[in-house]
C-alpha cells in the first residue's frame, strides 16, 4: 500500500480515497476555511451529512479549494447523508418521495450535480427503511449518486434488504477503532459485499471530543485509560491519531479524520510512509471493547 490516495473499491466504477475530510461538529463559521485547507493539504474525500447543519459552507469549501489547486469536480470524492427521520424525537420517517426531495436539497445547498457516495445516515426509518433503500437505489440510477450505502446499520438491518432481494449497499459507515472492532458485523459486512467505512477513528484519544458542546460519551474509565497507544505511536515515530488510522487504512477501512489546525491535517493524511507491524496489530486485535461510544444500533426497531 503505497501513496496518499490509496483507495478502496465500492463498486464497479466507484471506489473510495482511503483518507477522507469529516466535517462532523465543524461550525459554519469555520467549515468554507477548512473544507479549502483539507483539499490543500491533498484530502479527495469530502464527508458530510445534511444532520450537520453545514452543507452550504461545505460546499463553499468545496469550490473554493478546488479552484485553489487547479482541480475539476472529478477530481474529490464526496460523500452526503440522507437524516431519516426519527420517531422516538418527534420526526417521522422520510417516505421514498421525501428521501430524493432530500438528496435534491443537499446536491442544492452542497452546489454540486451530484455526489459519489449517499448514505442512510442511520437504520431509524422503521417501516419506511426499505422504501428510503430504494429512494436510494433511484438516486443511483438517475446519476445523482455514484454509489449508496448506510450507515450505523447492524446485521438485522442488512438481513431486511437481503431479504427484500435488493440490491446490496456499496458500504455501511460504522464507528470503528481499535477499542470498537465489531469482528461479527464487518465479517456480516463482507459476506454482503459491503465496504466498511470508519468513523470515529480516534476516540482512544484523551483529546478526542473534549471542546465544550462535543459531548464524547467516553466513560470515566475511558477517559483516563488514554496512554494504551502512546508508546506504539512513539516506536513508529507518529503521532498517536497517526497510529490509529493507520490501522483502520490497514484493515481496509476509509477513515474520516477531522482537524481545524492545518499541520494536523497534513500529518492526519499521512498514513502511507509507515505500516504498524504484524505484532502490533496482533496486540491491537485484542483491544476491544465491544460497541463503542457514537451511536446504539442494536436495537432493530430504531
Amino acid at each position: 500500500m503505497s501513496g496518499a490516495q490509496t483507495s478502496f473499491a465500492l463498486n464497479s466504477d466507484t471506489s473510495i480515497p482511503a483518507v477522507g475530510f469529516g466535517t462532523y461538529l465543524i461550525s459554519n463559521d469555520d467549515a468554507e476555511t477548512a473544507i479549502s485547507s483539507a483539499i490543500s493539504a491533498g484530502y479527495r474525500h469530502i464527508d458530510t451529512a445534511s444532520g450537520y447543519r453545514n452543507e452550504q459552507t461545505v460546499g463553499a469549501g468545496i469550490r473554493k479549494g478546488l479552484q485553489a489547486e487547479g482541480l475539476t469536480r472529478a477530481d474529490l470524492f464526496v460523500t452526503a447523508k440522507l437524516w431519516p427521520g426519527n420517531p422516538a424525537w418527534g420526526d417521522a420517517p422520510k417516505t421514498g418521495a421525501q428521501t430524493i426531495k432530500e438528496c435534491d436539497a443537499s446536491l442544492s445547498r452542497l452546489g454540486l450535480d451530484y455526489v459519489d457516495l449517499y448514505l442512510i445516515h442511520a437504520p431509524y426509518g422503521g417501516d419506511m427503511r426499505l422504501e428510503q433503500w430504494r429512494a436510494l437505489l433511484e438516486l443511483q440510477n438517475s446519476g445523482k449518486a455514484r454509489s449508496v450505502g448506510v450507515s450505523n446499520f447492524n446485521e438485522s438491518h442488512l438481513d431486511e434488504i437481503a431479504a427484500a432481494g435488493l440490491p446490496m449497499p456499496d458500504a455501511n459507515q460504522i464507528e470503528l477503532h481499535p477499542w470498537s472492532q465489531k469482528p461479527d458485523l464487518l465479517a456480516h459486512m463482507a459476506r454482503y459485499g459491503i465496504a466498511p467505512i470508519a468513523y470515529s477513528s480516534l476516540v482512544p484519544l484523551s483529546t478526542w471530543r473534549t471542546e465544550p458542546g462535543q459531548d464524547s460519551a467516553k466513560t470515566d474509565e475511558m477517559k483516563a485509560d488514554d496512554t494504551a497507544f502512546k508508546n506504539m505511536a512513539n516506536k513508529y515515530g507518529v503521532s498517536e491519531a497517526q497510529l490509529l488510522l493507520r490501522w483502520g487504512v490497514q484493515n481496509g477501512y476509509a477513515v474520516l479524520p477531522k482537524s481545524l489546525n492545518p499541520d494536523r491535517m497534513r500529518q492526519n493524511i499521512d498514513l502511507f510512509s509507515f505500516a504498524i507491524d504484524e505484532t502490533d496489530m496482533a496486540l491491537m486485535a485484542t483491544m476491544d471493547r465491544g460497541d463503542g461510544v457514537a451511536w446504539a444500533s442494536g436495537d432493530p426497531s430504531k
